[in-house]
């Protein structure tokens, strides 16, 4: 089998994954059994062999729930940073479009022209936003008083600071939200659209989009039943309730994919000759930064630490992100391996934490495996 596309081929080999991956799986078969989430995908691949692509499980837990297939999208949630934002940020920078080290305000005065007069706030720059170094607060609940998408970025950019800029690492959506609508500025166009045309349909990536279209959804597992905000089960929209307020398409989540999307996008970021990113760019944005002290994060990507959801057996040079919904994906350069890991976890109330232990144990049940049919 082979994932077409003229630009780079992807070739499927994974006749013998059940055999090769059949301790990863069991985890996985396990951990469904436990209800630690009704559903899973994993797509891995090494140099250019997609090695694995299963899919597991139902929708829900019902039994007469929709059977998951490879192709099955699931809501990304916090996987769309390094799979839209950052990219579309990467793309940017490629192009001259955006300076790293240029003021959030100059790009965004709202910034510091609606927010009061804290001076940090000048100080704040795209690259701490990347970082996750901006001072910014890790999440607020800015849905339960902004019912619309203007109202909703206004709280965000007037969000008050919760530590002076760079001085400390906090992994803030609210950062991201403010990323994503000034990469909108600097590109001139909506996030959704350049990331469809610039990155998911060069890469061949079929089955990934923001805000799927309401004729699929029903394909689509869900992720909660909202009782509390929207009062509905919610499926094939964004899972993200500040997401949800902006339209499903945001800088910190609203991206749905496929697994075998993933191993496409996984295989992009390996490889020099992708049709999309320089090699130079994919190099900057994925090393770690110097600071602020201590920090795990590279530009909009995470990097292993101790313990890592990534396992015991990344490599250093390793990067990844996670997902609130329970999705993954984690790249290591050295083995020239992606493992993308979908799951909807949070069905139906978001209160199941297992997906904490097995994700690393799984992680490390294929390297286990990859190393061993060495």
């Amino acid at each position: 089998m082979t994932i077409p596309d003229r630009a780079f081929p992807l070739i499927g080999g994974f006749e013998h994954q059940d055999d090769l991956f059949a301790s990863a799986f069991s985890i996985l078969q396990e951990a469904i059994a436990q209800r630690a989430f009704p559903a899973a995908s994993v797509a891995i691949t090494v140099k250019d062999q997609l090695i694995a692509l299963k899919a597991l499980g139902r929708f829900t837990y019902q039994a007469d729930s929709s059977i998951v297939v490879p192709t099955t999208l699931f809501d990304l949630a916090s996987v769309t940073k390094v799979v839209g934002t950052t990219p579309m940020a990467m793309l940017l920078y490629q192009r001259g479009l955006l300076d790293l080290d240029a003021p959030l305000a100059a790009v965004l005065p709202e910034f510091t022209r609606d927010a009061g007069k804290d001076p940090r706030r000048h100080e704040v720059t795209i690259r701490m936003l990347l970082a996750h170094s901006s001072g910014l607060p890790a999440y607020e609940k800015l849905f339960l008083k902004a019912r619309t998408h203007d109202e909703l970025l206004h709280a965000a950019f007037t969000m008050p600071l919760s530590a002076d800029p760079g001085s400390r690492v906090e992994y803030s959506d609210i950062g991201f939200i403010l990323l994503g609508v000034a990469l909108e500025r600097l590109g001139d166009e909506s996030l959704d659209r350049f990331c469809q045309r610039e990155i998911f349909a060069p890469l061949g990536m079929v089955n990934t989009a923001f805000h799927p279209p309401k004729e699929i959804r029903s394909q689509i597992p869900p992720t909660t039943d909202d009782r509390s905000f929207r009062h509905r089960i919610i499926q094939g929209e964004v899972q993200d309730e500040n997401a949800s307020v902006l339209g499903g398409i945001a800088g910190q989540a609203g991206v749905f994919s496929s697994a075998a999307d993933l191993a496409r996008f996984g295989h992009a970021m390996l490889h020099p000759e992708d049709p999309v990113l320089r090699s130079e760019t994919i190099a900057l944005f994925t090393r770690r930064e110097s600071a602020p002290p201590g920090t795990t994060r590279a530009l909009g990507w995470d990097t292993p630490s101790a313990p890592s959801q990534s396992g015991k057996y990344l490599g250093s040079a390793s990067f990844g992100h996670l997902g609130y919904t329970g999705t993954s994906l984690w790249i290591d350069p050295e083995r020239k391996l992606s493992i993308a890991m979908l799951t909807n976890r949070t069905w139906p109330d978001c209160c199941n934490q297992a997906i904490k232990q097995i994700r690393p144990v799984f992680h490390d049940a294929v390297i286990e495996a990859i190393e061993k049919s060495k």
